[in-house]
């Protein structure tokens, strides 16, 4: 078996705008080629040639809705790539953060999607949470559901079952905070209850996750989890 061509993915991301492209897709959302290209800062035709490159480095794959084409990372993998990116890799300050107004940056830092689950302040807090009530055990390498939390995830809904091969919650380390979130098929079970009960909302146009009144109490109620967001 030869070895992975590691240079080759290493160059398709090397791209400062295909870089902040992926970094725009790394909550799992579709988002327009329009879109992207905006968030690179770059004309349609650059991004449609940068967007075709990443299709054909399956980084990205495309969608088609209508006369629309959408395009998302090609699978959670990609998406624990950009994150483990992020992890090492210097600030790059936008021009609203050098002019004081950094509410998009700190937002991110907060509360957002990693892919599938949640990451940020909120998603490092529910890990802890989790594992201080005893849902989850931390090994330091990863994390092991506990008869406790098999239960307490199936009251809520959530089978605890990981595809073959895979754990069903795993350790992702969290680029803003340096520290683990929930990530595997409970990560994902999680976030999406989150969101479906409106305890948790998207924001538009971002990542970002806004903790509703409601879900700040329904989040202590079922998870012993005490989340205050940063003042702005």
């Amino acid at each position: 078996m030869s070895e992975p061509n590691i240079a080759f993915v290493a160059n398709l991301m090397a791209d400062p705008s295909r870089a902040a492209m992926c970094q725009a897709l790394a909550g799992g959302e579709a988002r327009p080629a329009g879109e992207l290209a905006a968030r690179a800062g770059v004309s349609a035709q650059t991004a449609s040639n940068h967007l075709a490159k990443l299709v054909a480095g399956r980084i990205l794959r495309v969608e088609q809705q209508g006369r629309w084409r959408y395009y998302r990372l090609a699978g959670a993998e990609v998406g624990h790539v950009v994150e483990a990116l992020a992890v090492v890799a210097p600030p790059l300050p936008s021009p609203a953060e050098a002019n004081g107004h950094d509410g998009a940056a700190r937002r991110l830092k907060d509360a957002r999607t990693c892919y599938s689950h949640l990451a940020g302040r909120l998603g490092v807090a529910l890990a802890d949470a989790l594992v201080g009530e005893r849902w989850l055990e931390d090994d330091g390498r990863g994390y092991r559901v506990t008869a406790k939390g098999a239960r307490s995830l199936r009251a809520l809904g959530i089978e605890v079952n990981g595809r073959r091969g895979q754990a069903p919650a795993r350790r992702c380390l969290d680029w803003t905070e340096r520290r683990p979130h929930v990530a595997g098929p409970v990560g994902t079970a999680l976030a999406e209850l989150v969101l479906a009960r409106g305890w948790v909302r998207r924001l538009r146009g971002t990542r970002a996750l806004l903790v509703t009144p409601s879900g700040r109490t329904q989040l202590q109620r079922v998870f012993n989890l005490r989340y205050l967001e940063e003042a702005p």
